[in-house]
């Protein structure tokens, strides 16, 4: 792994909007744009790596759906913070289910520098978003910047496979809608979504589309309906569950959802099963499950135990996005006791990102159903990946 320099194309910005990613710059506080898609560098890998790092993926992603048979099995869903009775019911049915519930996709967040074994930092399995940029402007940019080289990158072709396959899995006589929330300001959730869209569209599938906030609700009917009036039998949802299920039709959410078998009316994807994935308190999960495992760091749910003496922590609430909420807490001096947070948090080993020229890198792993499918690296300036990341690509030399 190696990072390297280049001069980027002239008319690059032009390039990836229309190859897709509609906000290439990003506004930063002072009101200044600068680069997302950052293409005066680029990162470099051997094939030996990458081939080991898909290795690690595969072997991470079958970690996570054990401990999701685990959390499920030992009724833990408290230590999720999942304490209302129908949703942990909802989530179990939906695990046990999950054979007959379309499953998309899924992107781990890992610390790696080229020298050592990969350390997950979260995996992020409900709503993960740089999707669009991994997947289309950096295949294109290793196209016309290094014609015969090649890259970590099987999303596009990957995604298409899956929604074949799940296509059977879809109630029949509707169109599967796509749905983002329209309060995502910078576009990023529309992008994602109407490129998943563009994906089901080429895989044959007949595709809808509209906001969250424009479903609606069909008294007599009891029943979710788009607005033609028209049933929601099925719908993609970049939209978290934890909000799904929280919100002011949370109530008909569940009366209605069909957890496979066709007992429901609306089948919601990603399912609910993913809500066991995409929280921090798997992270805890995992360390105690494997306990010593190379890819794993250090990790606990009652707080950081020998963590705030030895090699630091990272508080982490179990539900976020983008870095929000997370507090990094060097090591200790040994004495007193370290103060915990006031909302539950997953306290994992502090391992500062690598720094290559003073940039701060996570690599992005994409799985799609359970196949390692691609990579994405953001750097930022600072230890915490947040919204002012930036996007680089990648080739295989």
């Amino acid at each position: 792994m190696e990072r390297r320099t280049i001069e980027p194309r002239p008319d690059w910005q032009e390039t990836v909007e229309e190859q897709g990613l509609i906000y290439p710059l990003t506004r930063y506080p002072d009101g200044s744009l600068r680069p997302y898609w950052d293409e005066s560098a680029y990162y470099v890998f051997s094939l030996e790596e990458v081939e080991a790092l898909e290795e690690v993926v595969e072997e991470l992603h079958g970690m996570c759906l054990a401990a999701a048979e685990h959390i499920v099995t030992a009724d833990r869903f408290a230590d999720l913070g999942i304490t209302d009775p129908r949703i942990a019911h909802a989530v179990g049915e939906a695990w046990r289910r999950r054979a007959e519930l379309p499953s998309l996709y899924g992107r781990f967040d890992l610390h790696y520098d080229g020298t050592g074994p990969a350390k997950l930092l979260e995996y992020n399995a409900d709503t993960p978003t740089s999707l669009v940029e991994a997947a289309s402007p950096q295949w294109f940019w290793m196209e016309e910047c290094f014609p015969g080289a090649d890259q970590w990158n099987s999303l596009h072709e990957r995604l298409i496979d899956a929604w074949k396959k799940q296509a059977a899995l879809l109630p029949p006589g509707s169109p599967l809608y796509f749905a983002h929330s329209s309060a995502d300001e910078l576009g990023e959730d529309l992008m994602t979504v109407a490129y998943l869209k563009e994906t089901a569209e080429q895989a044959g599938l007949d595709t809808g589309w509209l906001s969250m906030e424009e479903i609606g609700w069909d008294r007599l009917s009891g029943r979710f309906v788009d607005n033609g009036l028209r049933f929601i039998r099925s719908i993609f949802k970049l939209y978290p569950w934890e909000w799904l299920t929280t919100d002011r039709f949370a109530d008909h959410v569940l009366d209605t959802l069909d957890n496979g078998g066709g007992t429901g009316s609306t089948l919601w994807i990603e399912p609910a099963w993913k809500m066991l994935l995409s929280n921090k308190a798997l992270l805890a999960i995992l360390w105690e499950l494997y306990p010593g495992h190379p890819n794993l760091l250090p990790a606990y749910l009652d707080g950081p135990r020998e963590l705030a003496d030895t090699a630091g922590y990272v508080a982490k609430p179990l539900l976020g996005r983008e870095g929000a909420g997370v507090t990094i807490h060097e090591p200790g001096t040994g004495t007193g006791d370290p103060v915990l947070r006031d909302e539950p948090c997953c306290y994992q080993q502090l391992a500062p990102l690598p720094d290559f020229d003073g940039n701060h890198v996570v690599l992005g792993a994409w799985v799609v159903e359970n196949k390692s499918a691609g990579l994405g690296i953001r750097e930022s300036s600072g230890l915490v990946t947040d919204e002012y990341a930036r996007f680089l690509p990648h080739v295989i030399l």
